[in-house]
């Protein structure tokens, strides 16, 4: 039931920004269609630890700043070899075992990865990630082990 109301709470919250009405009636249609749109998934069994990770706000809050960072980072990167005609473009696939326990670990892990520019992950079996990058020094290792040790933190692990 906790994470229901969390769920209700983060939709409703959602609704103010984005509808911006602040009218007993606007507000009496946002919090019957958040309580709707709350009791709809509690009722089907799937609000769980997964599909409302509230429990990963407060490390979040440490992890988003530095993967956007390492975004900006990155995108330099990536231009530099764009705007720079001498610089090769060396493309290759890497294969790397990931820390994560959970799927909600790795959904991370994979998701931070093809955020990143310049890498896609392009496939998941198991803890084997398949990680496409446009140049070889996007990937070499020390960023991804960086970024696996970060997401286990983030994710409860590390």
């Amino acid at each position: 039931m906790n994470r229901v109301l969390w769920l209700w709470g983060i939709l409703f919250a959602l609704w103010l920004l984005v509808s911006n009405h602040f009218d007993t009636l606007f507000l009496a249609f946002g919090a019957v269609t958040c309580t709707v749109a709350a009791l709809v998934p509690a009722r089907m069994g799937i609000v769980d630890r997964e599909s409302v990770p509230v429990h990963l706000f407060l490390r979040g809050i440490r992890y988003v700043p530095w993967l956007a960072w390492e975004i900006f980072k990155s995108n330099v990167r990536v231009a530099r070899i764009i705007l720079a005609p001498r610089v090769r473009v060396d493309p290759s696939i890497v294969h790397f075992r990931a820390s994560q326990r959970t799927d909600l670990g790795r959904f991370i892990y994979a998701n931070s990865i093809t955020l990143t520019p310049g890498t896609v992950t392009t496939g998941i079996v198991g803890d084997d990630f398949e990680v496409h990058a446009i140049a070889q020094e996007e990937i070499d290792g020390s960023e991804e082990n960086e970024m696996n040790r970060r997401v286990a933190v983030l994710e409860g692990e590390g």
